[in-house]
């Protein structure tokens, strides 16, 4: 494999020539920045940017921080962030925070020592903790918005409030809310949504069933809690939980859609694999990745350096309501046991 050495020799300049022309080409003459380039294409060489960025005060390495690699959401959401960092010419260590907030800042601080920048995908730790956790670190957030970071998330009311609106069209006036973890940055938001688009429908009454473990599980002991209360559709936190509801239903002899209608969030892959079909929200996973780098990056270059840290850089996407088999028209619902406010189940 060629180096540098074989450039220069092959150009006919020095090793530090070849450095420079390379990598800051306005300290050589054009002619002499010709005849090096030609030379390392030849040679089929390339500097390495990891060495060029230890010399530069950079690695040109990027961090990722996820609290979850196996749940599919972090798993697109990490696709999407080594695919742009990659085109961007960045390298990517990733770490898995599991599901751990306080672990969050022990893994920030190393990657702060190994990387440019970090892109953090952090649902559950307070804003205080995460402020000082990143404080001196280039970063943005995914999935979440905090006060003085730049983050990439998406419009999480309007997504609920679209599931509200269809199950409305379809009849329900009873429906059931199974939140995620209590401390969900998005949960809270999808929460608050609902509130929102139920007081503007004026007709609908929700049913708050508690929070739940955003995962199989958690869905299977929300469905007892809507069978409970008399709902004729639930709302979950997530795909994962809205499966879990399904499944609960089924094992109870409840027909979905025909007997309680289901909506989940997220629209992961295996939201299309299981019968029937789980109408959800669809949300840009890797497409918050590859904006979270390229905000990342944008803010890394010496033109932007300083204006990284500054809430005018929180971005909202988009996302939409994929309607499947899970939801139908409401069929007459029994009369619940009690009329009160629900109480939280636990988490």
């Amino acid at each position: 494999m060629a180096n540098a050495r074989d450039v220069a020799e092959l150009a006919g300049v020095s090793v530090s020539t070849v450095s420079r022309a390379l990598t800051v080409p306005e300290q050589v003459s054009a002619a002499t920045r010709e005849r090096v380039v030609a030379a390392a294409a030849q040679l089929g060489y390339r500097p390495n940017p990891t060495a060029r960025g230890l010399r530069m005060g950079r690695t040109h390495t990027l961090g990722l921080l996820v609290p979850d690699l196996e749940n599919p959401y972090f798993a697109s959401v990490t696709k999407g962030v080594q695919a742009r960092a990659r085109a961007a010419g960045y390298a990517l260590f990733v770490a898995d925070s599991e599901e751990d907030p306080t672990a969050e800042p022990e893994l920030v601080a190393e990657f702060s020592r190994r990387v440019d920048g970090v892109v953090l995908a952090s649902p559950r730790s307070d804003d205080d903790v995460l402020l000082r956790a990143v404080e001196g670190v280039p970063v943005v957030l995914v999935s979440r918005d905090v006060d003085g970071l730049s983050s990439v998330a998406v419009d999480d009311a309007d997504g609920v409030g679209q599931a509200l609106g269809h199950l409305h069209a379809l009849g329900h006036r009873r429906i059931a809310v199974a939140s995620g973890p209590a401390n969900s940055w998005s949960g809270s938001r999808r929460v608050a949504g609902l509130r929102q688009a139920a007081e503007l429908l004026g007709d609908v009454t929700l049913v708050e069933l508690g929070t739940f473990r955003p995962y199989f599980s958690g869905g299977f002991a929300a469905a007892d809690h809507a069978m409970a209360r008399g709902a004729t559709a639930v709302v979950a936190f997530n795909d994962l939980m809205a499966i879990g509801i399904v499944d609960r239903l089924r094992a109870r002899g409840v027909k979905v859609p025909q007997d309680m209608s289901v909506v989940g969030f997220d629209d992961v892959a295996v939201a299309t694999l299981v019968s029937p079909a789980i109408t959800t929200v669809r949300v840009p996973r890797t497409g918050l990745g590859r904006r979270a780098v390229d905000l990342l990056v944008a803010g890394l270059d010496p033109a932007n350096e300083g204006s990284l840290l500054s809430d005018r850089h929180q971005q909202r996407l988009a996302v939409e309501l994929v309607i499947r088999e899970s939801t139908g028209v409401a069929r007459h619902a029994p009369e619940p046991h009690d009329r009160g406010e629900s109480s939280p189940a636990p988490a």
